[in-house]
């Protein structure tokens, strides 16, 4: 069985809904994933914009020490405080400088951008990232743990301006 990811709320390739955009709904979307490795003890999840003129991309969210019981995330579970998400999760800090789900926001005529949503399959049940760590040391952290990955990525472009 391979490791996978999908979404109620849009399709691999299809544009983000409104509610996932930061001036629109700010919302996350809903996840699930199937077919974790063994070994899987935690799951993280983040989303990311390679696409933004920054030089590094733009990370919109960081989740990390997802029991490993736990397949999908309901949509609007990165609010900022993560009420939401299950206990024991950890969100960290977007670019946006604060911890939770920050949505879409490209430059307006910058043209599409792809937010990529990646599922991680981790060997440890804690990875050691508060709410103040960036996605860079979200993703430092993943690298030395991961066991599998499975993205689903949307795109969306600001034509205002």
């Amino acid at each position: 069985m391979s490791f996978t990811v999908t979404s109620a709320d849009f399709v691999e390739g299809g544009l983000l809904p409104d509610a996932q955009v930061k001036a629109r709904g700010n919302k996350s979307p809903q996840l699930s994933w199937s077919g974790a490795p063994e070994g899987t003890k935690s799951f993280a999840v983040t989303c990311f914009d390679p696409d933004a003129p920054t030089g590094s991309g733009f990370w919109h969210w960081t989740v990390a020490n997802i029991p490993a019981d736990v397949t999908a995330l309901a949509a609007g579970a990165g609010k900022v405080g993560g009420a939401n998400l299950p206990h024991g999760a950890v969100q960290g800090r977007t670019d946006y400088g604060e911890a939770g789900f920050g949505g879409a926001a490209p430059p307006p005529g910058h043209g599409p951008h792809r937010y990529v949503f990646t599922v991680f399959a981790v060997d440890v049940e804690r990875l050691p990232v508060s709410a103040d760590d960036s996605g860079a040391v979200f993703g430092f952290n993943l690298h030395f743990h991961t066991l599998a990955k499975a993205s689903i990525t949307a795109t969306y472009e600001n034509k205002a301006g």
